[in-house]
């Protein structure tokens, strides 16, 4: 079994437990928390500690905390001759501060800590220093998911600036045409079949061609309609993607 410890108690440190804990490779032993121990740790009596220097002898440490603080942070874990990694889609290998070898678990995907993921379905990028570690990695992200890519720094990187645009901007555009429903009193689940079929275009389309819309018509009257009913910030955005797409 495949020792690991996990530093960290936010959205992707508890969903990688869980993983965890249903894997036959791996065997989560201890959890370092700042400020409490999740219900998780303690439910499934898994040890934790506040204690950096107190961390148990393990193959694999997973620092799981905010992008801005796993520079610093690193710097504390005093564990040599072992692998340490992040869980980052910003932060480079690199960026890791301590004496260890070092490498990167980034899961490819939307996670709270309220809902269940399955890891099964997520891409798993992983990097390390060293081959050696590069297979240890592997075996720890195959025992939970079947989506495994070498992903470099400079790879990554790109990747979640595309995962931004994907993901959290177009929720951000969920959200708004939301305030617009709920402004005229329209339910917004009305669009949910909407949204679900265009997510799905897309795996047997390039998003290029799946494009449709009056942007993609040049449908002035239209847009110029639309341009009227929504508020100054909103006609912002809809006039710099309608150009977008219509010099794309």
């Amino acid at each position: 079994m495949i020792k690991v410890v996990i530093l960290g108690g936010g959205n992707v440190a508890i969903q990688l437990a869980r993983a965890f804990k249903n894997s036959k490779k791996v065997k989560l032993i201890q959890q370092y928390y700042r400020s409490k121990p999740d219900t998780f740790f303690l439910e499934n009596n898994i040890a934790t500690t506040q204690n950096i220097t107190n961390l148990k002898n393990a193959d694999l440490y997973i620092i799981a905390i905010s992008d801005d603080a796993i520079s610093e942070f690193s710097k504390k874990i005093i564990q040599q001759n072992k692998l340490v990694v992040h869980t980052s889609g910003s932060v480079a290998l690199l960026d890791l501060k301590c004496n260890a070898n070092k490498g990167v678990f980034y899961p490819l995907q939307t996670i709270s800590k309220q809902k269940k993921v399955k890891f099964k379905n997520i891409p798993i990028c992983i990097e390390t220093e060293k081959d050696s570690d590069y297979k240890l990695l592997e075996k720890v992200a195959k025992s939970i998911s079947k989506y495994i890519y070498a992903i470099n720094s400079e790879q990554r990187k790109n990747l979640h600036v595309a995962a931004v645009f994907v993901n959290n901007f177009v929720n951000h555009l969920y959200k708004i045409g939301n305030d617009i429903c709920d402004s005229h009193n329209v339910d917004f689940e009305i669009l949910k079949p909407l949204i679900e079929e265009t997510a799905k275009k897309i795996r047997s389309l390039p998003p290029k061609n799946a494009q449709t819309g009056p942007a993609k018509r040049n449908d002035k009257k239209t847009i110029a309609k639309h341009l009227k009913l929504l508020t100054k910030k909103q006609q912002k955005m809809y006039t710099l993607l309608t150009d977008s797409i219509l010099n794309d």
